[in-house]
């Protein structure tokens, strides 16, 4: 119906005063109907008085009201719409998903034009003193921080924003290539602000501030599609934010842009030719991992597979593979989504970590019965990853009949092509590294180009081990992991050789591939 004002005066509850315009607007250009809502009214006063301001079938505004508010909003609402709309009354349930879902979404677009020229220290000048975000008649400040900040992170190719709340400071940290530093630091007062808006955007409950909640956010810039995993933490100064930037393109990325070649890829590919068995990728938190197996699932995605996988979380969806997410709440984990998707006809499976016993002998005996299981285990390197399934109490024969390959990685900060500069290698950095001393190797300086820091990306370290029969027996018989490493490298590069082909070709510096060598006694004459 199409709301017009009554004969009876009722008290109307007033629009912020930047939001009101008053009788005289009545006569001004009528507002875009299809324009985000948080445009139109303002989150703190549709949350109070129980609006939400929709687009109709017909493109008429369409404005929903809470079973519970009070009709003569209506008034002040039409006053500061300065058209008529048509109403929806809804249950309160309804209308807190319709507040949630309406108010969660802008910000979408039009990020760059956020920051401005005066840069983010001048959007975070401009938040309100305000105990929560909902509170503050004006959250527009907040909006335009948050959106500044994420643009800024994509367009440093950051892969992680640290919102850090402490007594007297909130600080943003960003990673760029692996490193934290601090970005951003602001007064202390605003950092409930700061996170209640995001928390909004990613669908969280913002009254509960006692235990971590994760959500997502999704963005799109510049026509690129963005992924905002969201994770919020209880800490003693408020809670601690962390949002990780997913770029959707890399769910396109395939094995040859890995970075990965030589021997270790052909192990990868022959791995991924067998009909079953189980390929493991091991490195820490943060080694491309979950890259890698993506891109071997875009390898196998060929129409005539079924592949379904089971992920803690879903970084990135894939058309043409089914993907279901672990939730520990209703008792969905590793081990009882791997048992689920064994009975929808699989004939490859994703299991995004092997954690425990149980997930190891599920994905064992998924790979003994015909299919091909590709997984991650939190290892050093690619024979650590048999030792942990030992450590699983898996019985060796089955280890050495089910697994297949094995590929360990790391990622390094690539030197700037465009100021590195030679130096010669003094002789703790030679003796390090096994080179001749005074031998070439590459330096980080900075320059404009890779924002004074002397690196710029990153690029992948692999090793490689294939399970030839040689290997099979070693593990069935519980062989040693100094023995095994012996027979699986005695040809192929370690991590630590194939960082040190990288110093040499000037893609690294010394001190990055040192940080990923190994120095428990590996055969410096494995070296490339």
């Amino acid at each position: 119906m199409m709301i017009r004002r009554g004969d009876a005066e009722a008290e109307v509850p007033p629009l912020p005063p930047e939001a009101a315009q008053g009788e005289a607007a009545l006569d001004a250009p009528a507002i875009d109907p299809v324009r985000p809502a948080i445009f139109d009214i303002p989150y703190a006063f549709a949350r109070e008085h129980g609006v939400v301001l929709r687009t109709g079938g017909s493109g008429e505004p369409l404005v929903a009201v809470r079973q519970s508010a009070d009709p003569a909003v209506l008034v002040e609402v039409r006053r500061h719409l300065r058209r008529p709309f048509d109403i929806q009354f809804v249950a309160d349930g309804e209308f807190n998903q319709l507040l949630h879902s309406r108010y969660a979404v802008d910000g979408s677009e039009g990020l760059a034009g956020e920051i401005g020229s005066d840069g983010l220290d001048a959007l975070a000048d401009g938040i309100p003193t305000a105990e929560d975000l909902l509170e503050s008649a004006d959250d527009a400040p907040a909006i335009r921080l948050i959106n500044g900040i994420i643009a800024e992170a994509v367009r440093l190719g950051v892969s992680d924003i640290h919102i850090e709340p402490y007594e007297q400071n909130l600080i943003v940290r960003l990673r760029v290539d692996g490193v934290l530093k601090e970005h951003l630091r602001m007064p202390a007062h605003v950092a409930p602000v700061v996170v209640s808006r995001i928390k909004v955007m990613a669908r969280l409950d913002i009254a509960e501030r006692r235990v971590p909640q994760d959500g997502r956010i999704s963005l799109k810039l510049g026509g690129k599609q963005l992924d905002v995993r969201v994770s919020t933490l209880p800490s003693r100064a408020g809670e601690r934010v962390v949002m990780r930037i997913l770029d959707k393109e890399q769910a396109g990325l395939s094995i040859d842009l890995l970075g990965i070649s030589g021997a270790a890829e052909t192990v990868l590919r022959e791995a991924l030719g067998e009909p079953n068995g189980i390929i493991l990728v091991t490195g820490p938190t943060g080694s491309g991992k979950t890259t890698t197996l993506y891109a071997c699932l875009q390898q196998l995605n060929d129409g005539e597979r079924n592949i379904l996988t089971v992920e803690d979380p879903v970084e990135y969806s894939i058309d043409g593979i089914g993907q279901t997410q672990v939730d520990s709440k209703v008792g969905m984990t590793f081990a009882n989504g791997l048992r689920a998707i064994l009975r929808q006809d699989p004939d490859v499976v994703m299991v995004g970590e092997i954690r425990d016993r149980e997930t190891a002998d599920i994905a064992i005996q998924s790979s003994l019965t015909g299919h091909l299981v590709l997984s991650t285990v939190h290892t050093n390197d690619a024979i650590g990853a048999i030792t942990r399934l030992r450590d699983m109490r898996i019985e060796p024969f089955l280890i050495a009949s089910s697994l297949r390959a094995v590929i360990a990685q790391r990622l390094v900060r690539r030197l700037c092509q465009e100021c590195r500069e030679p130096i010669e290698a003094d002789r703790g950095v030679a003796a390090l590294l096994g080179f001749s001393e005074g031998e070439t190797i590459y330096r980080a300086v900075g320059c404009d180009a890779c924002g004074r820091t002397g690196f710029k990306g990153r690029i992948g370290v692999f090793e490689a081990v294939r399970i030839d029969p040689a290997l099979r027996r070693l593990i069935s018989d519980g062989g040693d992991e100094a023995v095994i490493a012996r027979h699986a490298f005695a040809n192929a590069p370690t991590l630590g050789s194939a960082a040190r082909a990288l110093v040499r070709t000037g893609e690294t510096s010394a001190e990055e591939a040192i940080r990923i060598s190994r120095h428990d006694g590996e055969d410096e004459d494995h070296a490339v």
